[in-house]
């Protein structure tokens, strides 16, 4: 399954305007929620199957990957 470019999206029309997976209605806070509070990934894939392994793995390396471009260098 090829990921939807782009990986994540905001339409007022679709979630109050949260940012969601791509082709879905599942917000990506929701998988933040789910890691922040100690559930794994397996755990939000199973609660929410529209989402694939391959697309939340996608999401968590463009968080990761905006967090390293912002962090200052001491």
């Amino acid at each position: 399954m090829a990921l939807p470019k782009p990986l994540i999206t905001r339409s007022d029309a679709v979630m109050s305007g949260a940012v969601v997976f791509a082709g879905t209605r599942v917000p990506v806070q929701t998988l933040l929620d789910y890691l922040e509070e100690g559930d794994t990934l397996d755990h939000f894939l199973e609660d929410f199957p529209t989402v694939s392994r391959e697309h939340a793995v996608a999401v968590l390396e463009l968080a990761k990957d905006s967090v390293l471009a912002h962090a200052n260098s001491t």
